[in-house]
């Protein structure tokens, strides 16, 4: 949900010339070669983003040189990707996403075994996170 919601903020003006690869995997391959689930596709489209596509991947040493942020979504996910970046090494930057909270750091949890207001909440983190991040990093980039 995370990369959708950040996929589409950055697709257009002004962050379309300002950010290359956008991309999201699991520390774990429990879901790999699958598409979202249904609830992240229709709180996704229910808030207007309507083309996201994906098929989950498990994280690859290559993602540590590829991309310049990796942001876990849990402290969890935070220790099991620093474990493995100092053994592989990488020029990545790996943060928890909410450390963009505009507030105390927060946690993203997961809404999978939860209702569908769990979704919810992860949407309106995941925005929030998102819209805070491109400020932060572009502070002369109006929105």
């Amino acid at each position: 949900m995370a990369e959708g919601i950040f996929r589409s903020l950055t697709s257009k003006p002004p962050y379309q010339a300002k950010i290359g690869l956008v991309d999201s995997c699991g520390t774990g391959a429990y879901h790999q070669g699958a598409d979202p689930d249904d609830r992240t596709m229709s709180t996704l489209v229910e808030n207007g983003i309507t083309d996201y596509e994906h098929s989950a991947r498990k994280v690859k040493s290559s993602d540590f040189d590829t991309f310049d942020y990796i942001f876990a979504m849990d402290r969890d996910n935070l220790r099991d990707l620093q474990r493995l970046q100092q053994r592989i090494g990488g020029k990545a930057k790996v943060m928890l996403f909410g450390e963009f909270s505009g507030r105390k750091p927060e946690e993203i949890d997961d809404p999978y075994y939860g209702g569908r207001n769990g979704f919810t909440v992860a949407y309106e983190q995941a925005m929030r996170f998102s819209k805070n991040f491109l400020k932060q990093t572009f502070p002369d980039t109006e929105a």
